[in-house]
């Protein structure tokens, strides 16, 4: 079993709850991972975007090399686009459709759009929508992650242990919205993707 994914956002996005979350996942599969990331403008908004890799054997280096990304799982639709140098072929871009609009020249969000419905294999949806029904726009990440669980490699239910072990501070009542919000991301990805 080997994954490669890149995560993808802006800061202030969760992103790197993300990555948490999956080491959590991984360690608890005993599993190897390696993972990088790079932080934009130290404020919210800028770029930020993780290299994670997961793999039953021995990992040598923490940078997806270029068209070797499994996939990309992006909470911005323009994120998104700008990693697809890293997607493989067969591999997936899961994105949030939802905009953080941070620069003046922002393109067009239907011209974004359409350039994520040429990559063969997407799905997009507004994960924003779907957390705020949840009670939360924080949890848009955790309902990116549960699109983005079968194309993974890990159990859905370590993702969920792994959602309790990391939030577990927060009380039992923030562990709950984000159990809730993996399965409703999950549901997404079921939905549009079978």
């Amino acid at each position: 079993m080997k994954k490669d994914i890149i995560l993808a956002g802006v800061g202030g996005q969760g992103i790197l709850t993300i990555a948490t979350l999956l080491g959590e996942a991984v360690l608890k599969q005993d599993l190897n991972l390696k993972q990088a990331e790079v932080h934009g403008m130290s404020q919210r908004g800028g770029a930020v975007q993780s290299h994670v890799r997961i793999s039953d054997e021995a990992i040598h280096s923490d940078l997806i090399p270029t068209a070797s990304a499994d996939l990309i799982l992006s909470l911005e639709p323009m994120e998104s686009l700008r990693y697809l140098p890293y997607l493989k072929e067969e591999g997936w871009l899961i994105t949030n459709t939802s905009t953080f609009i941070n620069i003046p020249d922002y393109p067009q969000e239907e011209d974004l759009l359409n350039e994520i419905s040429q990559i063969k294999n997407h799905l997009a949806f507004d994960a924003v929508q779907i957390a705020k029904n949840l009670g939360s726009i924080k949890a848009t990440n955790i309902v990116m992650l549960g699109a983005a669980a079968k194309f993974i490699g890990l159990e859905f239910n370590i993702l969920q242990e792994a959602i309790k072990t990391v939030f577990s501070t927060k009380g039992k009542k923030i562990v709950q919205m984000n159990l809730d919000a993996l399965d409703a991301g999950h549901e997404q990805q079921t939905l549009k993707t079978n």
